[in-house]
């Protein structure tokens, strides 16, 4: 089939010297190869929107090429793993925590006979009225709950004078965690931990507490939350301290929406986490979690919670980090998971994301094998 040109004008157009057509069809592909990345930069950008509204939420990437980790990583890494038992099998541990009060109720089979043991029990024969012996007991157990009840503590300091001289005696009135405030130390990490732990607001835990007969006003309980929150600055600050004192720290944020009063919205503000463990790597440190909240997510907060630390930064590739590697004093160590899900929603498009997720697994693999292990035996492998 002969090849007619459709658009005789342009080709009319094109120059007849062989240097200008040359650069002339240089600056036309150099255009198609332009396109050709804008379309599969659209194209990209189309799958990753289809993935996020009907895909798996899962980063999980079976590659059928596993076989590149080492074959004596994967017989060490398959020695390791333990598969969890059923739900019916035999082997589980169903008994009960340890550390639950034990509460013994022995019930006695009926007896009819007017014989009795030494505790007053009947233990005659309902048949022929014999003495019955003991023949063992089955023995089962269940969990019951007894709910969390108030109770009133009345503290009584007796004064007492001396009948000579007349001097007076009393105790010191023991301290209160809010002065002269009727909520004890239990009653004020009830009210924070179903707050903050469990998510119950005040006006809801006022509810709860009403079904018991005490009636405490949402405004009391959010007094009760200010002066906790006073109380716990100083071991917060001992906290971020102790974070700050590791050679390594964990770096992330996330948004959270907070009320904002007289606007009948809500706003979102950033909780920062700070974060020491280095248990991976057979440290015997306790770890430990230092939180902060800022309104925003500006740059500058980061800076201004790591002012004083001085060691390796683990996080992900937000521009707001970018400052605090610039000196000498903090080393950025990336995040291999961020990192991971950019190629992770390329997948699809080509084998090199796939490819280079079988790489990154590969490291995973290793990271598994050394867990618990330390820096010695981390440098040996490595070698």
């Amino acid at each position: 089939m002969e090849f007619v040109p459709q658009d005789t004008d342009a080709i009319a157009q094109l120059p007849d010297d062989a240097s200008l057509l040359k650069q002339h069809l240089r600056a036309s592909a150099s255009e198609v190869h332009r396109l050709k990345l804008m379309v599969d930069k659209l194209t990209l950008q189309l799958a990753r929107r289809l993935r996020s509204q009907f895909g798996a939420s899962s980063e999980r990437f079976d590659d059928p090429q596993a076989s590149l980790i080492e074959a004596a990583v994967l017989d060490e890494l398959s020695q390791l793993k333990r598969s969890a038992p059923a739900a019916n099998a035999g082997q589980l541990d169903r008994s009960l925590p340890d550390h639950l009060a034990r509460e013994q109720q022995v019930i006695r089979p009926e007896a009819t006979t007017a014989q009795h043991d030494a505790q007053g029990q009947a233990c005659g024969c309902t048949s022929c009225g014999a003495r019955l012996r003991p023949l063992g007991a089955d023995v089962s157990h269940h969990l019951e709950y007894v709910p969390g009840r108030f109770k009133v503590i009345r503290t009584v300091r007796p004064k007492l004078a001396c009948t000579k001289c007349e001097a007076i005696f009393q105790a010191n009135a023991p301290s209160r965690p809010i002065p002269r405030g009727v909520a004890g130390a239990g009653l004020l990490a009830h009210v924070m931990v179903s707050k903050f732990c469990d998510h119950i607001p005040l006006h809801r835990q006022s509810r709860i507490y009403a079904r018991d007969g005490v009636n405490i006003d949402r405004g009391t309980m959010a007094g009760w939350v200010a002066q906790v929150h006073a109380l716990l600055d100083p071991l917060v600050a001992a906290l971020g301290r102790y974070v700050l004192q590791a050679p390594k720290v964990h770096a992330d944020d996330t948004p959270v929406k907070v009320l904002a009063p007289g606007e009948g919205k809500t706003r979102t503000g950033r909780l920062w986490v700070y974060v020491r463990d280095d248990r991976p790597a057979a440290s015997t440190d306790a770890p430990a979690a230092w939180y902060r909240y800022t309104p925003d997510r500006k740059g500058e907060h980061p800076r201004e919670h790591l002012g004083r630390f001085s060691g390796i930064l683990q996080a992900d590739a937000y521009s707001g980090f970018a400052a605090l590697y610039q000196g000498e004093r903090i080393l950025e160590a990336s995040c291999w998971a961020h990192a991971r899900r950019g190629f992770h929603e390329a997948l699809g498009e080509g084998r090199a994301a796939a490819w280079l997720i079988g790489q990154i697994g590969q490291l995973y693999a290793v990271e598994k094998h050394l867990r618990l292990q330390g820096c010695g035996r981390r440098r040996n492998a490595q070698s």
